[in-house]
């Protein structure tokens, strides 16, 4: 397969898009970690950018919730944000030390936070309710989250070494991962049921299906540091090497291919897919555009 690939700049290099998700809108939205902010870039180039209200937090990931918003964490002051297309913000204030990481949205029609600093999942209704559930675990940064097949969510625990599964009710199971210290962080819905997730400080894939059997797969370049993943409808997925300068590739046979970014250290995190390609938030300030020719 062939890629092409072409960087779109954002809003300068000390910004530091990090995660990004496709709105309600047809645009993509992105954090801006490093700047304070989201910014959205819309189908015909534009680019906007709304600054944090309040100001202070760091917004790590986002996505669109089940109320056509975009909902997205804020781990350097304990916060939710919301932010509606038409740029009207509010937030929703977590405990302290609840150092929110990832965000998906679940299938009761609620946004799952993943606490990284307080071993514990949260639930927020969007009236604002939120609901906490503690981890069997000390110290295991709950990461990422997504929602699976199976009404519940899958989460990574990056320095407990295990990927886990909470229900609707606030069940949790642990699954350790083989591999000592994997270090897993990224995750997602594969189209098939299963869950993949990424394992940066092994340098490896993974995918669990909802009975709890897992598989890990090495990747050529186990110094990669694959940081974000998204499904390929074609049964792969597509995921960042945040150490490579890299964008690769899974397909549905277990064959990989890595993709190299025109801009050395651009520093790609987080990752998403449209009907017109892969796209990539790059740190340096920028978003890659992959255009896959799957018959070249």
């Amino acid at each position: 397969m062939t890629v092409e690939i072409r960087e779109i700049p954002l809003v300068g290099p000390d910004t530091g898009p990090y995660g990004i998700t496709v709105g309600p809108d047809g645009a993509l939205w992105l954090t801006l970690v490093q700047a304070g902010g989201i910014a959205r870039l819309g189908p015909d180039g534009e680019v906007r950018t709304y600054p944090l209200e309040p100001a202070g937090g760091r917004p790590l990931i986002i996505t669109t919730g089940p109320d056509g918003a975009l909902w997205f964490t804020r781990s350097g002051d304990d916060r939710i944000g919301r932010l509606t297309v038409d740029g009207e913000q509010r937030t929703i204030a977590l405990t302290a030390g609840t150092g929110p990481g990832g965000i998906a949205a679940g299938p009761d029609g609620a946004l799952w936070y993943a606490g990284m600093t307080s071993d514990a999942i949260g639930r927020v209704d969007t009236d604002g309710t939120v609901t906490t559930f503690p981890l069997p675990v000390t110290g295991g940064f709950a990461s990422m989250i997504t929602a699976g097949a199976d009404d519940a969510l899958w989460f990574t625990l990056n320095r407990a070494n295990a990927i886990g599964r909470i229900d609707l009710d606030g069940h949790v199971k642990l699954h350790p991962l083989p591999t000592a210290d994997a270090g897993p962080v990224g995750i997602t819905l594969g189209a098939d049921g299963t869950v993949w997730f990424v394992e940066i400080a092994a340098g490896q894939l993974g995918r669990i299906d909802p009975d709890g059997v897992l598989v890990e797969v090495p990747l050529p370049d186990r110094a990669a540091r694959p940081h974000a993943i998204v499904a390929d409808p074609a049964g792969g997925a597509w995921f960042t090497e945040w150490g490579a300068n890299r964008i690769g590739h899974i397909d549905a046979t277990g064959r990989i291919e890595s993709y190299d970014l025109p801009t050395a250290h651009a520093e790609p995190h987080g990752i998403t897919k449209t009907p017109d390609g892969v796209w990539a938030a790059l740190e340096i300030g920028a978003v890659a555009h992959l255009i896959p020719n799957p018959t070249a």
